[in-house]
């Protein structure tokens, strides 16, 4: 009796994925940074009042093992640790009286915070 296995062989899926909107936003703020080869790097830290917290900032050094995915104009930049724990997220920007801002919707976090800035 033999087995066989299957394996999917390819580009790994993005472990972020950003909004017409949101991409619109990063690439108007990256048309005001001096610098070219500037990416958005959306990375999760240890630390918040839930465990985890999201920080995302513009990065012209990119590690060999980070993944990297286009978005229009935009590039992403998300380290190998981060992205097991940003797998299938959606990064959004809203411009309304509430909630202006980027938000990350993350299937992954099992409880967020008031501030919807840190996760577990």
């Amino acid at each position: 009796m033999s087995m066989a296995t299957s394996v999917s062989i390819g580009k790994r899926p993005a472990p972020v994925t950003l909004t017409d909107v949101a991409s619109g936003k990063v690439a108007e703020l990256l048309g005001q940074e001096d610098g070219d080869g500037l990416a958005l790097r959306v990375a999760v830290k240890p630390g918040g009042c839930s465990g985890y917290s999201y920080e995302m900032f513009f990065d012209s050094e990119i590690a060999g093992d980070d993944i990297v995915r286009e978005f229009g104009d935009v590039r992403v930049v998300v380290d190998p640790t981060s992205a097991e724990l940003l797998a299938g997220a959606t990064l959004d920007f809203s411009d309304g009286l509430q909630g202006a801002g980027f938000h990350i919707t993350n299937p992954n976090a099992t409880r967020t915070c008031g501030c919807g800035s840190s996760f577990s």
